[in-house]
């Protein structure tokens, strides 16, 4: 099992080399590692160079952590590819439980594991909301994401038949493409923490984006056109949607955010109509 690392990343050199030196510590060592430069002002690339000479650099114009991440997909050598953002770093057995697991599941197209969270230097416990799954876990994506990027290798041949991360989405992109992945596809699930995820700092996508439900929305109004899509999930896609939808429509009139109403509330007079 031989396996490309990217890690796309946007002035952010010290949690970077955090990263790094948890994929370079590995028991078990990784066949590639890319860092994607999208378009920093600090001294992430320099720092690559100097500190990390056997990691592949790629410097870019600012896109969006999905260009990034997709930009390293396209240049991994390797069929197997672990994700890895920026401010979060994995535990040192890490890819050889994935390496293991591939070995004893081989059918399997997708591997994560649980995680450990650290916000603001202190480790909190996940609410049961995020928990974790294994199998055909559809339903349990659609409320939120419940695969951490950072947790995930993936074989290259589900890019090529799901297509890569959505470039128009500037938050939420991990829940679109997860939602159309497992819809399709079983993903397989370690019950072991084999990542920290770090939260609570000032650039997190969570923070500088309010209403991350328009984005989820979004996603699910692309998903309900997808000839993949079968019935069932179809009708458990539209509750959720029609949820979210309110929820939003409601706070917008409420702030009298006429923006938002514009754009959304076709979309739940459209989906009321299809529920009726």
């Amino acid at each position: 099992m031989q396996i490309s690392v990217i890690i796309p990343s946007f002035n952010r050199e010290r949690t970077l080399i955090r990263a790094l030196n948890s994929v370079l510590n590995q028991s078990s060592k990784a066949d590639e590692v890319i860092v994607v430069d999208d378009g920093s002002s600090d001294n992430t690339s320099d720092i690559v160079r100097q500190k990390f000479p056997s990691v592949k650099l790629i410097q870019q114009t600012n896109r969006g952590v999905s260009h990034a991440r997709n930009t390293g997909i396209k240049n991994a050598q390797f069929e197997w590819l672990a994700l890895l953002d920026s401010d979060d770093e994995w535990l040192p057995e890490k890819l050889a439980n994935i390496r293991q697991q591939q070995l004893n599941n081989p059918e399997e197209i997708l591997f994560h594991s649980d995680e450990i969270w650290i916000r603001n230097g202190t480790r909190v416990n996940q609410m049961n909301k995020h928990a974790k799954y294994g199998g055909m876990i559809f339903e349990q994506c659609l409320p939120l994401c419940v695969i951490s990027p950072s947790a995930v290798v993936i074989h290259r041949s589900i890019f090529e038949q799901i297509g890569l991360f959505n470039e128009d989405l500037p938050a939420c992109e991990d829940y679109d493409f997860w939602l159309r992945l497992c819809h399709r596809f079983p993903v397989f699930y370690i019950d072991k923490p084999l990542i920290k995820k770090y939260g609570g700092h000032e650039d997190q996508l969570s923070r500088k984006f309010w209403g991350m439900d328009r984005f989820r929305i979004r996603a699910l109004h692309q998903l309900m056109a997808l000839p993949t899509l079968q019935t069932s999930q179809q009708e458990q896609a539209l509750k959720v949607l029609l949820k979210k939808l309110r929820i939003l429509i409601k706070g917008a009139h409420k702030h009298k955010n006429l923006q938002l109403l514009q754009e959304f509330q076709p979309l739940l007079d459209h989906y009321e109509q299809l529920q009726c």
